[in-house]
């Protein structure tokens, strides 16, 4: 399998429990972390926008699906991302979005940080994730990874005390996965990574197949 699966649709009792395993303890915190009583409660929360890169009014918008455990993802934003901001998001012809899927609690630990510098530097920060998504990972104890991340965040700039109020802010974990579950289930994502281009869902695909698909949205 060159993508990773995610399972998508379960309400009530179900999804809470799912979401529970994902993020049931704070990175570097021995409390856990207390989701809504029940799925209604979680729809209800007040999702967070999208943070786009590019001109506002560029004619082709890719989302792209991905999570920051996810190898392939990783190997997108190596591969592709660069090539796609070089020659379509830095000249106005594509706005790009990144939206963050939850496999796991480590994944929602590297969105905490990505987001922790706001919005001008989220995609700066999202880059340094997938690049090093082996190094952060390590031995892939959560002693490790929560070290790790805060190591990345550091490196970004940000504060020691800022990190720390990040890593551990309950309501933006909650709004983070309404987010995830509320995008995601709109756009029927079952895969990462995945691309949905000016509405319309696209598997993983090479660069070449990409920009010709962008080119011919144009």
């Amino acid at each position: 399998m060159n993508r990773r699966s995610l399972l998508l649709g379960i309400s009530g009792a179900a999804m809470i429990a799912a979401i529970g395993g994902i993020i049931a303890s704070r990175p570097g915190a021995q409390t856990g972390f207390s989701l809504p009583a029940n799925a209604e409660e979680l729809a209800n929360i007040e999702t967070l926008p999208d943070i786009a890169q590019g001109a506002a009014e560029a004619p082709v918008t890719v989302v792209e699906y991905a999570s920051y455990t996810c190898p392939h993802c990783a190997t997108w934003h190596k591969e592709i991302y660069p090539r796609l901001k070089a020659e379509f998001i830095d000249t106005g012809k594509v706005r790009f979005i990144h939206r963050e899927v939850y496999f796991d609690k480590f994944g929602l630990w590297a969105g905490l940080i990505a987001g922790c510098g706001g919005d001008l530097k989220y995609h700066a920060i999202s880059g340094m994730i997938y690049d090093s998504q082996q190094d952060w990972i390590g031995d892939g104890t959560e002693a490790t990874i929560a070290a790790n991340l805060r190591k990345i965040g550091l490196k970004a700039g940000l504060g020691q005390e800022q990190i720390e109020a990040c890593m551990t802010d309950q309501k933006r974990m909650e709004a983070m996965v309404a987010t995830y579950q509320k995008n995601a289930t709109a756009d029927d994502i079952n895969a990462t990574p995945t691309l949905v281009i000016n509405g319309e869902k696209f598997s993983n695909m090479p660069w070449e197949e990409l920009k010709t698909l962008i080119e011919a949205k144009l």
